[in-house]
């Protein structure tokens, strides 16, 4: 019970964060959705313009990564993108 307690948490937290960073993707066309977590690892789809933009990694990289694993540095072990 409590594990999914602290999944249903990371969760949220994760989603939290997109919501965070969403307005300033959508000012450039573009939206990040998330797609799973499993073994402490979140998998987002950068979507919209985002997709093939070579500025993504950077927002990628430097905003949400960073974002997550600061939030979660117990529960996300890494964060990556298809």
């Amino acid at each position: 019970m409590i594990q999914l307690k602290v999944k249903t948490d990371v969760r949220a937290g994760v989603l939290e964060v997109l919501e965070e960073i969403r307005p300033a993707l959508a000012m450039h066309g573009g939206n990040a959705e998330l797609v799973s977590i499993e073994d402490g690892v979140v998998k987002l789809k950068l979507a919209g313009a985002c997709q093939g933009c070579p500025m993504s990694v950077i927002t990628f990289g430097v905003a949400m990564k960073e974002m997550l694993l600061e939030k979660f540095p117990n529960e996300i072990k890494d964060v990556v993108w298809e």
